[in-house]
């Protein structure tokens, strides 16, 4: 599933998500899954992912930038 990570565009169903990869190759690998409820919205604010949940509460769960090193394989950045 594409997720936008502009702070503004909320998830549209229950998702589940283990890492997030950009466009341009990178991906946040997160230290344990994490669920996103409809309506929860996600950005990058200084390199952390931000997440903003439907009723308003920010959380930054940990995890780590890595780079896309080749098919299904994640390199540390």
């Amino acid at each position: 599933m594409r997720l936008v990570a502009d702070g503004a565009t909320p998830t549209s169903r229950l998702v589940l998500v283990k890492d997030l990869e950009t466009d341009d190759g990178y991906a946040f690998e997160l230290a344990s899954p994490l669920f996103l409820a409809a309506g929860d919205r996600i950005t990058f604010e200084d390199g952390r992912l931000v997440v903003v949940r439907a009723k308003g509460a920010r959380l930054s769960p940990a995890g780590a930038w890595s780079t896309r090193c080749g098919p299904g394989s994640l390199c540390r950045r």
